[in-house]
């Protein structure tokens, strides 16, 4: 059995997907957030650290949601439009989990949608 995740709070899927599945109610898929702020639909001025924070918002607003945190999550993936980027977004990142930290992959790849500069997914247990 799996519901759909949606909140107004982070951006509404700009293709056929979801924000998010729960499976079964105890484990939950996000997709790929990219950093779109919700309230202008346009990607936050700087650069990597402002779109990994964003993007991150949003992800911890589809698990809140829910009723869960980024306490929750069990493994992300992080792609990135160049891999020159770890770093930066790895602080931000920092930021947002604590130990025991979920298990990650990071890759950097060709493109992203609308330019982003990051997408972060999520998979998370209630």
């Amino acid at each position: 059995m799996k519901k759909a995740l949606n909140t107004p709070n982070a951006p509404a899927a700009i293709g056929p997907y979801s924000q998010g599945i729960a499976a079964s109610g105890t484990m939950y898929f996000l997709s790929g957030q990219l950093p779109i702020d919700p309230a202008t639909g346009a990607f936050p001025d700087g650069g990597i650290k402002e779109q990994t924070r964003q993007s991150l918002l949003n992800a911890k607003a589809i698990l809140e949601s829910e009723g869960l945190s980024l306490n929750n999550v069990v493994k992300t993936t992080v792609l990135l439009s160049d891999i020159a980027n770890f770093g930066p977004m790895n602080e931000v990142y920092a930021e947002f989990f604590e130990q025991p930290f979920p298990g990650r992959s990071a890759f950097a790849v060709r493109d992203l949608p609308k330019g982003a500069l990051v997408e972060i997914e999520m998979i998370a247990v209630g």
